[in-house]
């Protein structure tokens, strides 16, 4: 039985801060059909897809910040990427702020869900690397707050059996951890979904700004090659609100080799036909981890932090 997938990559270029979920989704919705055109199974959009990359603003007003996030899913104005996914029988992957009331409590995260061919919600994740800062630092040229406006995923890495394999998701930060890939390798993940909005300059270390596109697919593919996974990684990309967003979209093999690259910074599909049974070239042989790996010796990566 083949397991080969025709995954979509679909980046987005800027998204301003009036416009409107349903302008976004409208141009989501094209890129499904695009994807249809084109055979494909799966279509990954990018992380806080549905509005502007709000983190860069300081907001004092929790009413202001809670305005982008989601309180259901699909809520009225996300329903069309659910109807659509029906209609051309394909899945997708999002991202958006998730605003959940739990135990009477309301819990804001940085969440991507996976849905399947028939519109159905088949795996959620929340972000557990979260960057930046908590506390206004006006010095800077554009804010970085995820650390003020969003908690940390409170359900680790998860794998979840679809599209006739093992799937995974992660959110821009995390790609940057090792740790992400290997979690979700050792169970079992052959391919992981990943969303990103990246600003090319990094206001703490501005002399790393020039290496963003490097660091960018670095991480992205020692994870894939040290684990044996397919990495779909989809930016929000271009200038958005005065920030330049870094784009380089891309799919990556279990080999490591980036297979297909986004060109532009706009919204942009690319494609690739992933064979999910690649990944045992890498995990039958080099990266066996019944075979090679010595856990014993692991301790120190989960000591409690100095």
């Amino acid at each position: 039985m083949s397991r080969k997938l025709i995954i979509g990559a679909a980046q987005l270029g800027p998204i301003t801060r009036h416009e409107t979920r349903t302008q976004a989704v409208e141009r989501m919705v094209a890129l499904m059909h695009q994807a249809h055109g084109r055979g494909a199974d799966l279509v990954v959009f990018p992380e806080l897809a549905l509005t502007t990359f709000f983190p860069r603003w300081y907001f004092e007003d929790q009413a202001e910040v809670d305005a982008f996030f989601e309180r259901e899913m699909p809520g009225p104005e996300t329903r069309p990427l659910f109807d659509t996914a029906r209609e051309l029988g394909i899945g997708f992957y999002l991202g958006y702020a998730e605003l959940a009331l739990e135990n009477g409590q309301p819990h804001h995260f940085n969440t991507s869900i996976l849905v399947d061919a028939s519109g159905r919600i088949v795996g959620k994740y929340r972000k557990v690397h979260l960057p930046g800062h908590t506390q206004h630092e006006p010095w800077r040229p554009f804010q970085h707050l995820e650390k003020r406006y969003f908690e940390p995923g409170d359900r680790g890495f998860g794998a979840w059996q679809a599209f006739g394999g093992t799937m995974g998701m992660a959110l821009c930060n995390d790609r940057r951890w090792p740790e992400t890939y290997r979690m979700l390798a050792l169970q079992g993940v052959e391919l992981m979904m990943l969303g990103y909005n990246t600003p090319i300059h990094y206001p703490p270390v501005p002399e790393h700004d020039h290496l963003q596109g490097f660091h960018n697919h670095l991480c992205m593919q020692a994870g894939a090659y040290q684990n044996g996974m397919w990495v779909v990684g989809v930016a929000k990309a271009g200038r958005e609100e005065g920030c330049e967003l870094l784009g380089q979209s891309c799919i990556i093999a279990p080999t490591g080799e980036i297979v297909a690259m986004a060109a532009s910074q706009e919204d942009e599909l690319i494609t690739h036909e992933c064979d999910l049974d690649r990944t045992r070239e890498i995990r039958e042989h080099i990266f066996n981890f019944a075979l090679h790996r010595r856990p014993e010796t692991y301790g120190l990566i989960t000591s409690p932090v100095a």
